[in-house]
């Protein structure tokens, strides 16, 4: 298996892609390679001035960059020897299995629609992230951020997305499912949240009700849906508290585990490939997790098991 890795993507690219990319291939051995995509004269000087064997990674020329602040569609199209549409190119031939990046995320969620494009079935992707739980384990919030408007059938869907993704990379049997309301009553909500509820309530996921704020953190559900809005701000406040507490220097074994390099980034769900989105501030230790997710996620045929989930 092969893996690729946007080098020029992010706040502190290339050097801390290039140290993740090192620190991933250390550890994944013969279980997969890492091919790198960018500047090849850049990365072949990175590589030799921390004296390691470029013979270790596959090289992908790729000379432009789509910066965070370029509109994502534009840019995608303008710029066909950027890393994130090289590595796009690369996915669709199938010449790499997954592909990872903590660039520019509009861009890479074009790139997703216009090179492997959505799962027949599917309304819209999304994306996830995951909320540690007292006593261990995660629970799967989605979506968090691409959908902010979503009706109640992509609500649905995100129920089905999320189940998938819980039972296949993080473990979860029969995944219990919650759908994120003002009150744990059926008639709670707005109209969005009530009607959502009667499309879980007859679905074949374990739907187990409505769930507050004050749950996410319990594990009362091992998969909890909203609308992008909504889990945007639930990711942003859990990454604030984190910040908080290690601004006051507070060790706590629990806390410790809401930090994000832990996790590495998301896959996009309800693509025809395996895609990794990586928060834009990471470090070598967060590329080097969110590579081993890209590694994991492909493994795990995410998106196989969607299609099959959807047909």
């Amino acid at each position: 298996m092969t893996v690729g890795l946007d080098v020029s993507g992010g706040d502190f690219a290339p050097e801390a892609n290039i140290d993740g990319a090192i620190l991933a291939a250390k550890e994944l051995g013969e279980r997969a390679r890492v091919c790198l995509i960018g500047d090849e004269a850049v990365i072949n000087a990175a590589l030799k001035e921390r004296g390691v064997d470029a013979s270790m990674f596959e090289i992908e020329h790729a000379p432009e960059v789509i910066s965070m602040s370029e509109h994502p569609t534009k840019a995608f199209l303008k710029k066909p020897n950027s890393t994130i549409a090289v590595g796009f190119k690369l996915l669709q031939e199938g010449r790499i299995q997954a592909f990872s990046s903590t660039g520019n995320s509009g861009a890479m969620l074009v790139g997703s629609m216009y090179t492997i494009r959505t799962i027949p079935g599917v309304i819209r992707p999304s994306i996830t992230t995951a909320l540690p739980i007292l006593g261990g384990g995660v629970s799967v919030i989605l979506d968090v951020g691409i959908n902010a408007d979503c009706k109640p059938d992509v609500l649905y869907q995100f129920g089905v997305l999320g189940s998938i993704m819980a039972e296949q990379i993080f473990g979860i049997e029969s995944p219990k499912v919650g759908l994120l309301n003002i009150g744990e009553e059926e008639e709670k909500g707005n109209l969005l949240t009530q009607a959502t509820y009667q499309l879980l309530k007859d679905s074949s996921v374990n739907f187990i009700g409505n769930v507050e704020g004050r749950d996410l953190f319990s594990g009362k559900a091992d998969v909890i849906v909203c609308e992008g809005f909504t889990g945007n701000v639930v990711l942003k406040q859990a990454e604030a508290f984190y910040q908080l507490i290690q601004e006051r220097s507070i060790k706590d074994e629990y806390f410790d585990r809401f930090n994000y390099e832990i996790y590495g980034g998301t896959p996009v769900l309800g693509v025809n490939g395996n895609v990794i989105i990586g928060h834009g501030i990471s470090n070598a230790m967060a590329v080097k997790n969110m590579i081993k997710l890209s590694v994991d996620t492909a493994e795990a045929d995410l998106p196989g098991r969607i299609r099959k989930a959807f047909n």
